[in-house]
């Protein structure tokens, strides 16, 4: 393509284009001084975007305002290209440093090569995105990004194609937005990859991805990685025909500027004029120095190879470009490369000597207590050389100067001397500073997070019907959507037929198909789905159909939705709600109750486990009044149970973590949730016939977990206690029983062994009998009790089955 012919095309300008050599340069440079960073030791690891530069330069081109990006950890120099991100930001992150204004992306939480923007203002109100570059927060699970990239272009069609939305201009200019996405050639070979490529296709949304093709994934080769080891050769089924769905699918060399230019703006105009999804292949392209810090590619790439790769580098062929096409001079490019090393020496030493300074801060004031110290403790030699190990770092970071004061305060046990209090309260100090820079926004500490979310009590009227179960449900979700123009809900089996147990039972056909929309069977995209078009300010019910199969979606549940929020310091949210159903029906994929994986996967998730649908809904409309994503469980026998209709089904809530009982008693505290309310009441009945009083305690929220400390309290009274579920052995039991007896310090009051009672290790088996035998049951939890019982009491109690 001629300077002439490619100036006119693109509208770019000779400046233009020599600034973006001057940004594949700086950035490659930014790539060699973080490697050499690593291996002086004053980085623990980095991963960066070297041989990617060319190609995302032009991208970068045509990424426009209110656009998104769902990217992968080799994607500096499209965040340099587009401002989202300065060199300074990059090697902040590279060392940590734990000050959101020096680090904007997570203050110090991510590795580099993960990055992201604020989405969000200090009140946790939504920026104007339709000014903003866009980049979602990311993550490193290969393949990852692609579920929550379908989302985003989701979102899109949604804000197009409904013109209920269109009043949120802040959010959306009414679906013009493209998402980008971004994945390395060996990560298509991830489930995650077919998934979202196939659920694009089908719902026709602007999602435009990049495939980096290097031919290698760390040190496996691209025909051990994919079929015929070419991406879009094996997608070309994909490719749309005629006026039918389908993609656009463009292959293109990664150090062909002018090519890349033409390809994306082909690309862009489709995606965004026509909403059809877009796969960009860029290959040949190179990594060099390997996949990380960890390695060389020397190791495993063939002298051939490693041959080809100097002579195809993407920078070094756009030079031969610039040069071949007359744009700029062999003098004009050397000065460019010479400043472009240099901005790029300039952003690393700015960002050490802010990460040092706030080390040597913190060092300063507290050698300076330490230095007291040693005048006045009888452990002079040990205080010094506390300080002399510190000072032989020779780049001490803050966890050495921290350890040092806790060391010196465990030599100086017992010492009531001046200096030791000082030091108590410096370490004081920094245990709250730390606090905030590595613990906090795990969940919303805005104004509408959960704990501020109070309680409003259920309302009946005098004639308010009682009704199966399902139509409370059905009912709430019909008073949801007419008041909530950015809810929907998708899922399998959702909109035509309303749900598997009808609690949508006839909304699609009232509020439309893009409200209530029926997916494939793809539970992780289904998720990810829900979590784009949360993060763009809408509010997703995402259904799994039964508890059983949020397997499939636990990975992304765990790896990016509940650490959305932590891991962007608060600047990101997705309020998505999860709705499934579980415990007891039938069999071994209809019957499962995994609560602790749940619980030790979904931190920065709200766990929501109602015995009944009323109960739900109070849940429900807690969860759409906040900023975290929450997971439902409705009890899956429970929808032909009866419950009363309430009055105010749009406005009462439960209030999340308040745990309630349901049956007082002054002998044993029982402690449930779920499907399990209902088989302790139960059993609590039975054995109120032989004397022996219960109290049953439904939790109604695993997290947050009894908020209120009802379930001591109650303890303070028994002094006995049976922690009782469906989950396996040391599954949601040992969960509860570590809060209750650890956290709430129930143990005090205690004068028997604290029980649980759960299923056994197996899953449950087909049909009532396997039900009986699989899980707990009313006679179970008598026997249980029992047992406590007789050992307080062994002559009203004798044996059971002796």
């Amino acid at each position: 393509m001629s300077n002439v012919k490619f100036l006119n095309d693109f509208l770019f300008n000779t400046e233009e284009i020599l600034q973006d050599y001057h940004l594949c340069v700086m950035s490659r440079e930014v790539s060699e001084l973080g490697r050499k960073e690593v291996i002086m030791g004053k980085a623990k690891f980095g991963i960066f975007g070297g041989g990617k530069e060319v190609a995302q330069v032009a991208m970068a081109r045509f990424f426009k305002n209110g656009d998104f990006r769902s990217g992968y950890y080799r994607d500096q120099t499209f965040m340099f290209a587009t401002g989202a991100m300065s060199p300074q930001h990059l090697f902040a992150q590279l060392y940590a440093h734990a000050d959101f204004e020096h680090e904007p992306v997570a203050g110090g939480r991510l590795m580099t090569g993960n990055y992201g923007t604020h989405f969000l203002e200090e009140d946790g109100s939504f920026k104007n995105l339709t000014q903003l570059k866009n980049s979602t927060t990311d993550i490193s699970p290969t393949a990852s990004q692609m579920p929550r990239l379908v989302g985003l272009a989701y979102a899109s069609k949604l804000f197009k194609e409904n013109p209920a939305l269109h009043q949120y201009t802040q959010l959306s200019n009414k679906g013009n937005e493209i998402a980008f996405g971004t994945i390395g050639n060996a990560s298509t070979s991830e489930g995650l990859f077919w998934e979202s490529i196939n659920a694009a296709g089908v719902l026709k949304i602007p999602m435009l991805v990049s495939v980096w093709d290097d031919n290698y994934g760390i040190s496996v080769p691209g025909e051990l990685q994919t079929t015929k080891n070419d991406i879009s050769e094996i997608l070309k089924g994909f490719q749309r025909d005629g006026e039918g769905p389908g993609y656009e699918i463009y292959k293109v060399e990664g150090w062909n500027y002018p090519e890349l230019c033409n390809i994306y703006r082909k690309a862009t105009k489709v995606c965004r004029e026509e909403h059809v999804p877009v796969l960009v292949h860029v290959n040949e392209m190179t990594q060099p120095s390997g996949h990380s810090t960890s390695g060389s590619h020397e190791r495993y790439k063939p002298k051939e190879r490693l041959e080809w790769e100097l002579d195809f580098d993407c920078n070094k062929k756009m030079r031969e470009w610039l040069l071949e096409s007359k744009i700029a001079t062999e003098e004009t490019l050397l000065k460019i490369e010479e400043d472009a090393r240099n901005e790029a020496k300039e952003h690393r030493n700015k960002a050490w000597t802010a990460y040092q300074n706030a080390i040597k801060d913190d060092l300063k004031s507290a050698t300076a207590i330490m230095n007291r110290m040693v005048q006045e403790s009888a452990e002079k030699e040990l205080l010094v050389a506390l300080q002399e190990r510190v000072a032989a770092e020779m780049y001490p970071q803050r966890f050495h100067v921290v350890r040092m004061v806790k060391q010196a305060i465990h030599a100086t046990i017992g010492e009531n001397i001046p200096a030791r209090k000082d030091l108590l309260k410096w370490h004081e100090n920094m245990r709250i500073q730390n606090h905030e820079r590595y613990s906090t926004h795990l969940y919303s500490e805005f104004s509408d997070s959960i704990p501020n979310i109070k309680e409003v009590p259920v309302e009946y009227k005098d004639d308010s019907p009682t009704i199966d179960a399902f139509e409370v449900i059905k009912n709430y979700w019909d008073v949801a959507f007419e008041k909530e123009p950015r809810l929907f809900a998708l899922g399998e089996d959702v909109g035509l037929i309303g749900d598997v147990n009808q609690g949508f039972a006839g909304l699609q056909e009232k509020y439309g198909n893009l409200r209530l929309t029926d997916t494939g069977i793809r539970e992780c995209t289904i998720v990810g789905q829900a979590i784009g078009a949360a993060l763009r300010g809408l509010k997703p019910v995402a259904e799994i159909q039964y508890l059983d199969y949020i397997m499939y979606a636990i990975q992304i549940m765990s790896d990016d939705l509940s650490t959305t929020h932590f891991r962007s310091y608060g600047k990101q949210k997705a309020p998505l709600i999860i709705r499934t159903r579980g415990h007891r029906l039938q069999g071994v994929w209809h019957s499962g109750s995994p609560l602790g994986i749940i619980l030790n996967c979904l931190r920065g998730m709200y766990i929501c486990v109602p015995r009944n649908m009323t109960q739900a809904v109070g849940m429900y409309n807690a969860l759409l009044k906040s900023s975290d994503p929450g997971l439902v469980i409705e009890c899956l026998n429970g929808y032909r149970k009866k419950e009363k209709l309430p009055s105010n089904l749009g406005e009462f809530t439960v209030e999340l973590g308040k745990a309630e009982i349901l049956r007082e008693g002054t002998d044993i505290t029982i402690v449930t949730y779920g499907a399990m309310c209902q088989v302790c009441l139960d059993g609590a009945e039975a054995l109120q016939k032989i004397g022996v009083s219960c109290e049953v305690i439904d939790v109604q929220t695993l997290i947050p977990f009894d908020t209120h400390k009802v379930i001591a309290e109650s303890v303070k009274k028994t002094n006995r206690v049976l922690f009782a579920d469906e989950d396996v052995p040391g599954g949601a039991t040992a969960y509860m029983l570590q809060c209750v007896i650890e956290d709430e310090e129930a143990y005090y009051h205690l004068d028997s062994k604290p029980k649980t009672i759960h299923s056994w290790a197996h899953r449950p088996c087909y049909a009532g009998d396997g039900d009986y035998f699989s899980k707990p049951n009313a006679e179970d939890v008598f026997d249980y009790v029992y047992e406590v019982m007789q050992e307080v009491a062994p002559d009203r109690f004798p044996p059971i089955y002796k």
